[in-house]
């Protein structure tokens, strides 16, 4: 028999088997990786986009773009706008997302904190939790004043220019933190934003040292912010907190009008999730 004519072991049929599922599967994760990406571009737009900007964004072609929109609003997790060429969250993805916040055994242990932090400062709390290298916020408490913050549930924000960001990254071992920030973008939002890398490491050593992080209009203009983090047994943060004004509304007796409310309330979170926290 020649080898042409040779058939195959069953080890051989099973290995090559085994390699045209790995292809099929790292192709289908190659696929849903292309449909969270454009997911993603939906929820980060700040006014909705077409296909036109979501192709721009992603490197996608159009036709795929086009694919992916059409299975993404089939699914209802985004939907066209009026126009009928713009698209937005859809109702399926928002309740997915409220049902994930709602169980959260974080949110659940803060809220009652959250609330009397917020009526003690009277100014807008988030509370965040680290996601791919950024904070996302999971809740936020509206500031009773007329102006208030922009910011919404989901909303993703820096390690480096928020005070929740750098909160994190003040309870992490140097070697995590290194790791975290090599692969910080460092993206200048205003003119106050730190962009060298030396000038991050020493604000988060500030913050180490302090207890709290103050975000001095670095991710906003005109926007002030005071973080702590929610720590767990271990002493990494699980969570962390901000509180947020207006600049010309900050208070000048700071530690007493926002800080130690701030730390008091971080603590009575991490005390009510008890041991489980540090997990």
């Amino acid at each position: 028999m020649s080898t042409l004519d040779s058939k195959p072991s069953s080890k051989e049929s099973t290995a090559g088997a085994t390699s045209t599922a790995d292809a099929k599967t790292v192709a289908g994760a190659a696929a849903f990786s292309k449909f969270i990406a454009v997911l993603q571009l939906v929820a980060d737009a700040e006014t909705p986009p077409n296909v036109a900007k979501l192709s721009a964004a992603s490197g996608y072609p159009r036709p795929t773009v086009h694919r992916i929109v059409a299975a993404l609003q089939a699914e209802g997790l985004i939907v066209a706008a009026a126009n009928g060429t713009t698209f937005g969250l859809g109702p399926r993805l928002v309740n997915l997302a409220s049902r994930s916040w709602e169980r959260s055994d974080l949110r659940l242990a803060a809220v009652d904190a959250l609330m009397e932090l917020r009526n003690v400062t009277s100014e807008t709390i988030h509370l965040a939790v680290p996601s791919q290298g950024e904070m996302v916020y999971i809740e936020k408490l509206e500031s009773p004043h007329a102006v208030r913050m922009a910011s919404r549930v989901g909303t993703r924000v820096s390690l480096t220019s928020s005070s929740v960001g750098k909160a994190y990254l003040a309870t992490l071992g140097v070697a995590e933190r290194e790791a975290l920030l090599k692969d910080a973008p460092l993206e200048r939002f205003t003119e106050r934003t730190l962009v060298s890398l030396d000038d991050v490491r020493n604000e988060v050593a500030a913050t180490e040292q302090r207890g709290y992080a103050e975000d001095r209009e670095e991710n906003e203009i005109a926007i002030s912010c005071f973080g702590a983090a929610i720590r767990g047994t271990d002493g990494r943060a699980v969570g962390c907190i901000s509180i947020s004004m207006p600049t010309y509304r900050l208070k000048a007796d700071a530690q007493a009008s926002y800080i130690e409310p701030l730390l008091a309330a971080c603590r009575t979170i991490a005390a009510r999730l008890g041991p489980t926290s540090g997990r």
